[in-house]
């Protein structure tokens, strides 16, 4: 009987776009170079959609030094929000959750995307969703973590993310980090 759990065997992708996972971005404080996140302002309607949420004005907090930094969409214009890459959209700071891995750099804005890419790289079959899904997080996914090839290794990473997740101190940043730009002190 195989006993390997149900989302290593199949994976559906419901179709998720890449600002689903930006309601809360962990990323490396510009202060102190611990853990910091990204977040919607507070005392502010709940936005509607997905599409609301990306330019919804943002707070950058940290735990651990205090440091508070404002975003709004208003103040930057259109180009203000750059999703994709291994920086935070808003605030264009290196995220908090990457790491080296199959040469390359993997990253994530928080758990739950961690979550949803570990299911998808460890299924054996990965099926689309409806007609739209080429617009699709999973799909648009680089080459490289589709790659079978790759399997192992991109597990491994996610479960270093999954790590990292539960750590806040500037000693506990990932290697990746090193080397992009100065933590202000």
């Amino acid at each position: 009987m195989n006993t390997a759990p149900q989302h290593q065997l199949r994976h559906h992708d419901s179709g998720q776009w890449l600002s689903h996972f930006v309601g809360h971005v962990l990323i490396v404080c510009p202060r102190c170079g611990g853990r910091a996140a990204v977040v919607p302002r507070p005392g502010l309607p709940k936005p509607e959609s997905w599409a609301e949420l990306v330019f919804t004005p943002r707070r950058l907090v940290c735990a651990g030094c205090g440091t508070t930094a404002d975003w709004d969409h208003a103040a930057k214009g259109s180009a203000g929000v750059a999703l994709g890459g291994a920086e935070d959209p808003y605030f264009r700071r290196p995220l908090w959750l990457r790491t080296r891995c199959a040469g390359e750099v993997l990253w994530a804005y928080n758990l739950d995307q961690v979550t949803e890419l570990t299911a998808y790289v460890g299924a054996r079959l990965r099926e689309r969703g409806e007609p739209r899904s080429n617009r699709s997080m999973l799909s648009r996914s680089p080459p490289w973590m589709r790659a079978a090839a790759n399997r192992t290794e991109v597990l491994a990473g996610l479960a270093r993310l999954r790590e990292l997740a539960t750590r806040s101190a500037p000693a506990d940043r990932s290697d990746a980090v090193d080397g992009w730009g100065e933590v202000c002190r």
